[in-house]
């Protein structure tokens, strides 16, 4: 039996998909998270094989949790069912931990293959993300300069891009408002941008943020 745990803001989301998962033998939803500090908690408390989560939520989002995730549960698999489409996150995430990344346009089945392959302990990549992947591997010193961030660079990137403040991410991420600003600069620098609106100006043109 494969235990699964979801993680989306939108509740019916999450019994559509209690629903569907519930059709399949092998596989027994364990409890659900409305955004990333929940999914924390979800997974403190219960014992998950395969973690789904959305990215874009409330609160902590799906990528802000996700090094803490892998903290707490680093033999838990995480499959992405995100809104985005694979070539704005998925190779960023799939650096930082997650085991899988589907749109939430794919097929219904492909989630419980997804889920069932990751069970194994093994990644689950669509054809889309392994050609991302080939092409990264192929162009490393010409990949988007978002693609160039570290872990932590690209959350303070994306907070700031939606307009959060210095203080606003401190809290949100643990860390010291002098700390946010030596990440502020440093990804500054390595994207070539001068100012919080050029960071949104990038953020909204290549559709990292809505």
């Amino acid at each position: 039996m494969i235990k699964i745990g979801i993680v989306d803001d939108h509740a019916i989301v999450r019994s559509g998909l209690r629903q569907f998962l519930s059709e399949h033998v092998d596989l027994r939803v364990e409890g659900e998270a409305g955004n990333g500090r929940e999914a924390i908690d979800l997974v403190r408390n219960h014992e998950i094989d395969v973690l789904l989560m959305d990215l874009s939520m409330p609160g902590q989002s799906g990528l802000d949790a996700l090094a803490m995730l892998r903290a707490k549960a680093p033999d838990m698999g995480i499959l992405i069912l995100s809104g985005y489409p694979e070539e704005h996150y998925a190779i960023n995430l799939i650096r930082q931990g997650a085991s899988g990344y589907l749109n939430k346009e794919c097929e219904p089945s492909e989630i419980v293959e997804a889920i069932r392959t990751i069970a194994l302990g093994r990644r689950y990549l669509t054809p889309a993300v392994a050609e991302l992947l080939a092409q990264q591997l192929n162009r490393k010193d010409d990949a988007p300069p978002h693609e160039q961030l570290s872990e932590r660079e690209f959350q303070v990137f994306l907070k700031l891009a939606k307009g959060e403040t210095a203080g606003d991410i401190a809290k949100a991420l643990s860390l010291s408002v002098k700390t946010v600003s030596t990440y502020r600069t440093r990804l500054m620098e390595k994207m070539s941008l001068s100012s919080n609106s050029d960071l949104t100006y990038y953020a909204l043109k290549n559709r990292l943020i809505d």
